[in-house]
């Protein structure tokens, strides 16, 4: 932390510019991500489209659970081959509806990131255009154990991105 400190200190020295003469500020990218308006539009694009999936899986698994119903409760009085090809059956089913739930994770995942990178994308645009806008020297992002207030331009990221919606 040390040497930073020195590296910043003499880099201002070189360039003979005064602390007082920067204009420093701090974005908090993480509640930036957490109240953008992208953010929330990303999230209603992904449950509408996931949504037919999510109803398959869902009915594969009471499909399934009354098999086993029907298995646990007629298991006495059925024949031996109808019992045998009712677990097969069942087998069968739980293979395909984990085999559904696997890949529905993976395009999902998939999916949300994609969002999230677009939505990364503004950001980084939002930040930019409020550095030129205010004529900032620094603005920093993550790595920052501490920023006051008087640095703090989340706000103002945040509003510039509500500008930027879609």
């Amino acid at each position: 932390m040390k040497t930073k400190s020195a590296f910043f200190l003499a880099l201002v020295l070189v360039t003979n510019i005064s602390y007082a003469e920067l204009k420093v500020g701090f974005v908090n990218v993480a509640k930036v991500l957490e109240t953008a308006p992208q953010a929330a539009k990303a999230k209603k694009r992904l449950e509408q489209e996931f949504k037919p999936r999510d109803k398959h899986l869902v009915a594969q698994q009471k499909e399934i659970q009354t098999l086993e119903e029907k298995l646990a409760r007629d298991a006495s009085v059925m024949s031996e081959s109808e019992r045998r090809k009712l677990e097969r059956d069942i087998i069968a089913k739980k293979r395909e509806a984990k085999r559904s739930q696997q890949e529905f994770q993976e395009d999902f995942n998939m999916r949300r990131n994609e969002e999230l990178g677009k939505l990364q994308r503004r950001i980084v645009e939002a930040i930019r255009a409020l550095a030129k806008e205010q004529s900032f020297d620094l603005l920093l992002t993550d790595g920052v154990i501490y920023a006051s207030d008087k640095v703090d331009v989340t706000a103002q990221v945040q509003n510039k991105l509500k500008q930027l919606s879609d």
